[in-house]
């Protein structure tokens, strides 16, 4: 196993640091390499609880001065092994991460944001190529009109907590530790609703069911996500800002057209004639009937394009193209005369398959 580094020489700073300067330092490094910031960043991930076990030691007293003395083996004689993880890390430094980068730990008096909601959509094929208008309905909780999101009843207010006195915290000693755990009188809120709202029961927010207008833009395509700002649920903070709603995109399959990214494709059938005389025929497109030239000599499966004719970009607006695979049909049910006419055919027929393989077989 590698030998540990200084923590001070991790966190950049001399052996009389003080704390504001401590907390400066540790600062700069949280914000560089937080995994936010470094998805997917391993070197970054191992800096990141590098600097924050270093700053974890450092800025509590008893911690320090025995690491001050001993060094790293006498922190490990003390029982200490540094945060495992990041929601050890989250939990023990809430505070400094909801000062940093407005997220943490939760602490009474803290404005926190409504949840997030998700609500799946099935449109047809048409709809996602054009866009479409929907209206949907869904369930939700909203502030609490009565009490304006404070969960007190009119001419009441919320008291502080007596037992962790607003922390929304108990900060018990353990030997050389301070441990944090969530105060179980407030439930963390750091305070006390005596005299609840009649409506919302003291929870500041009731459900309800709302109709939501959603404009799906030309393009979309199966799991593409629209973001409807603050039509998520009402923040359980009484000025916190409310959460988002994600409506999720299915596109039911279309009976002709297939999807690739901006372009469609379709198969479109013909006759053996119309494939060796070549043609003009009329095909489907999204927004009506186009011709299209099949020129003499037309081979089965052979693929023909209409620009322009494709499902818009989303990013771009400009549309794809339409992709034609020809089929060419063989005749099931002929009559005499036809199959008098295709006999006399393959008579002068020079180039049929089976003089080829005659021809094959003797050079070999």
């Amino acid at each position: 196993m590698s030998e540990k580094r200084d923590y001070y020489e991790i966190l950049g700073v001399d052996r009389n640091v003080q704390k504001a300067e401590l907390k400066k330092a540790y600062r700069k490094l949280a914000i560089k390499f937080h995994p936010d910031k470094n998805p997917d960043n391993k070197e970054a991930e191992e800096k990141f609880k590098e600097a924050s076990e270093a700053y974890e030691v450092l800025n509590d007293d008893n911690k320090r001065q025995i690491y001050d003395q001993f060094g790293h083996r006498g922190l490990e004689g003390a029982g200490h092994s540094g945060p495992s993880g990041f929601e050890d890390i989250f939990s023990s430094f809430g505070d400094i991460f909801e000062d940093f980068f407005g997220f943490g730990g939760k602490r009474g008096n803290r404005v926190q944001r409504g949840s997030d909601l998700r609500y799946d959509m099935t449109i047809d094929f048409m709809e996602a190529a054009f866009g479409t208008e929907k209206t949907i309905t869904i369930p939700k909780r909203v502030q609490c009109d009565e009490c304006k999101g404070s969960g007190c009843a009119d001419g009441s207010t919320p008291q502080t907590c007596s037992q962790c006195h607003g922390s929304g915290q108990f900060i018990q000693n353990q030997g050389f530790f301070k441990v944090k755990t969530t105060c179980p009188y407030c439930k963390g809120q750091g305070a006390i609703i005596s005299d609840p709202c009649r409506k919302c029961r003291g929870q500041g927010r009731v459900e309800i069911t709302r109709k939501v207008q959603v404009k799906i833009p030309a393009g979309v395509d199966v799991g593409s996500k629209l973001r409807l700002n603050g039509e998520g649920e009402a923040s359980p903070s009484a000025d916190g800002p409310p959460g988002d709603l994600y409506v999720v995109i299915n596109v039911k399959p279309h009976k002709f057209f297939q999807r690739d990214h901006v372009d469609i494709i379709c198969a479109i059938d013909i006759s053996f004639i119309q494939a060796a005389l070549g043609d003009e025929i009329t095909i489907p497109t999204l927004v009506g009937e186009k011709k299209l030239k099949i020129p003499k000599g037309t081979q089965y499966g052979e693929i023909f394009k209409l620009n322009g004719e494709g499902i818009a970009s989303l990013r771009t607006g400009q549309r794809g193209d339409q992709i034609i695979k020809v089929i060419i049909k063989t005749p099931t049910k002929l009559n005499q005369k036809q199959i008098a006419l295709l006999k006399e055919f393959d008579k002068l027929d020079s180039n049929k398959i089976s003089n080829k393989l005659k021809n094959l077989f003797k050079n070999i």
